[in-house]
């Protein structure tokens, strides 16, 4: 099975980078401003602006 790509606030990071807020429909709507955190392995995610929201990868 593959690695998750979008994580939900509190889920753990799988790697160390930095992981950018992403919309519920990421493919077609972007978000304004978009939270950035670099994260270690293992660390926690932050809250998002809104519910609806997610947190990917940075490449």
């Amino acid at each position: 099975m593959g690695e998750w790509t979008e994580f939900r606030p509190g889920d753990r990071a799988p790697n160390g980078g930095t992981y950018i807020e992403i919309g519920e429909a990421s493919f077609h709507m972007g978000v304004n401003n978009p939270k950035k955190v670099h994260l270690e392995k293992g660390e926690p995610f932050p809250s998002t602006s809104n519910k609806d929201r997610k947190w990917k990868r940075l490449h």
